[in-house]
């Protein structure tokens, strides 16, 4: 297809994104019913953000043309089902660089609110109680953050400050960084019992699907804190909840399985558990970030260069 007549969807006005390249006509669909053109004249497809699988995948069995799906997420889960409907050649490309600040900002959140008590003293607080008392702190604490990736490391450039005892990280296969050894899923059982604070923050795959089950949480140490960020899957909502209830673990949780968390569902009122409704990466930091890595991803295709972030390529 003639550049001059290859579209680029976004989810955003063009014009809010600064230096987009001239060679394509830029069509905005975040979702509504109606798409904005033929998909048939579509090249380069930016998702929309935080819709449904079944919004996002729409449109891809109209695009023959497409070549480039680029997800403004982290994880890539959302779209995998929609592979099949592309064909061969069809770079999927994800969002790394764009959530890092923001979700490690909150997954720090989450581990301090839930030590200091801060649930219990809001609820304090619209009581008029005075909840004072002898609270954790982070400090002294070893904290094992599972899914060194992009946002694990930046999880870690957060707890430098805070006097840990030691982070410990781990990751799906073995490597040494710079800051230390990143160890393999395998050697958690050996890792868990050591943690103070559990953070998941790994991408949800068939490996990852239940990773803290009830073998998982069970070696974790007693009072031990598991803080998920990653995706609700990762953890087993069942063996969760049985921890939870006899008063062994605390857990900290932006996402849940199910999710949206439905009314009346038994987490919601589960004891020592903090949720937020999956706003890790909702904040104002994510708008710039995703510009910024759209404009360079067009850039990039536009001159006939690799992208980046590639995921994989349909086949």
């Amino acid at each position: 297809m003639d550049a001059k007549t290859a579209d680029v969807w976004l989810p955003f006005p063009a014009e809010e994104i600064e230096g987009l390249p001239d060679a394509f006509t830029y069509r905005q669909w975040d979702g509504e019913d109606a798409f904005p053109a033929d998909p048939a004249a579509c090249v380069f497809y930016v998702t929309p953000y935080m819709k449904s699988p079944e919004v996002t995948l729409r449109p891809l069995p109209g695009m023959p043309h497409l070549e480039v799906v680029q997800t403004l997420t982290a994880g890539i889960d959302h779209v995998l089902d929609g592979l099949g409907l592309l064909r061969p050649g069809v770079r999927l490309c994800n969002a790394r660089g764009v959530h890092e600040a923001s979700t490690a900002e909150l997954a720090l959140t989450l581990t301090l609110a839930s030590l200091r008590g801060i649930p219990g003293m809001v609820r304090g607080q619209d009581r008029e109680e005075w909840r004072s008392g002898f609270y954790d702190a982070l400090a002294d604490k070893s904290v094992l953050i599972v899914g060194y990736g992009s946002i694990g490391a930046a999880i870690e450039d957060r707890l430098a400050p805070f006097e840990c005892a030691r982070v410990v990280r781990v990751a799906r296969s073995a490597r040494t960084t710079t800051r230390g050894p990143v160890h393999a899923h395998a050697e958690l059982p050996r890792l868990l019992p050591g943690a103070d604070v559990v953070i998941l923050c790994t991408p949800l795959t068939d490996a990852t699907r239940s990773l803290a089950d009830a073998a998982f949480l069970a070696r974790m140490k007693d009072g031990a804190l598991l803080v998920n960020v990653a995706r609700g899957p990762v953890a087993d909502t069942s063996a969760l909840l049985a921890e939870l209830g006899s008063g062994r673990l605390r857990a900290a949780l932006d996402v849940t399985d199910p999710e949206p968390l439905p009314a009346g569902h038994p987490l919601w009122h589960a004891p020592n558990v903090l949720i937020t409704p999956h706003v890790g990466g909702s904040s104002t930091a994510f708008a710039p970030r995703a510009r910024r890595l759209v404009a360079r991803q067009l850039h990039r295709f536009a001159a006939g260069e690799p992208v980046d972030n590639t995921v994989l390529i349909t086949d």
